[in-house]
């Protein structure tokens, strides 16, 4: 499996014969709106930051056979392309990959904020490592996570809470996402939280377009 990240949330999922594309928002990079072949682009949740409405719609006219899977909130209001609902224990079968949903709701940002759904996803495949990408939220922990997408800052959580869900999830590697929040002078002290506590010996501290092989 082969994970590449395009900034912040949106991260491409490769095997021998299929592309997911996951959160492609207004802090990713403007190659991920470039990309085709991709056999299914997936939405967690409606944010701007993991969906953009000025860019995304280009992104799908360049991959018009992509199944494009999305939480039902995000499905429903969504305006432009034709979405199928992603939910909380449902799998999608994209090819090779099996796509599960994970959770139901986002994290709470204030009291007086109403949640919105954010499902996460669990993609999978034969002889493949079963990645974790959850979104905006650490409440949801699944079973079997080889690989987690780990948000690294958000309005939502606090390192306390970070190093709590990796200890939780504890996966074989563990890579950042939802970082665009993080200077450069200050990321070093995030990640240094993540690989000092977490419990993850392979920690992959990657950048905003790195490409990395499990």
């Amino acid at each position: 499996m082969q994970i590449t990240r395009f900034g912040h949330a949106t991260v491409l999922v490769e095997t021998s014969d299929t592309r997911v594309l996951v959160d492609p928002g207004v802090f990713s990079v403007v190659d991920a709106f470039a990309l085709t072949d991709l056999d299914a682009i997936i939405v967690t949740h409606q944010h701007p930051d993991h969906i953009d409405p000025e860019r995304a719609p280009a992104l799908l006219d360049r991959n018009p056979d992509a199944l494009l899977l999305a939480d039902p909130e995000t499905a429903a209001s969504i305006g432009f392309g034709d979405w199928a609902e992603n939910a909380d224990g449902l799998e999608t079968q994209v090819n090779e990959l099996t796509v599960r949903g994970v959770g139901a709701r986002h994290a709470v940002i204030l009291p007086t904020i109403p949640r919105i759904g954010n499902v996460g996803v669990l993609i999978s495949a034969p002889g493949e490592p079963t990645l974790f990408h959850p979104g905006d939220t650490y409440e949801y922990v699944p079973d079997g996570v080889d690989v987690l997408a780990l948000p690294l800052s958000a309005p939502w959580a606090k390192v306390s809470e970070t190093v709590e869900f990796l200890q939780q999830v504890s996966p074989h590697v563990v890579f950042p996402v939802h970082d665009c929040t993080i200077s450069d002078l200050a990321y070093g002290v995030y990640w240094g939280q993540v690989e000092g506590h977490g419990g993850v010996e392979d920690a992959r501290r990657l950048g905003q377009t790195d490409t990395t092989t499990v």
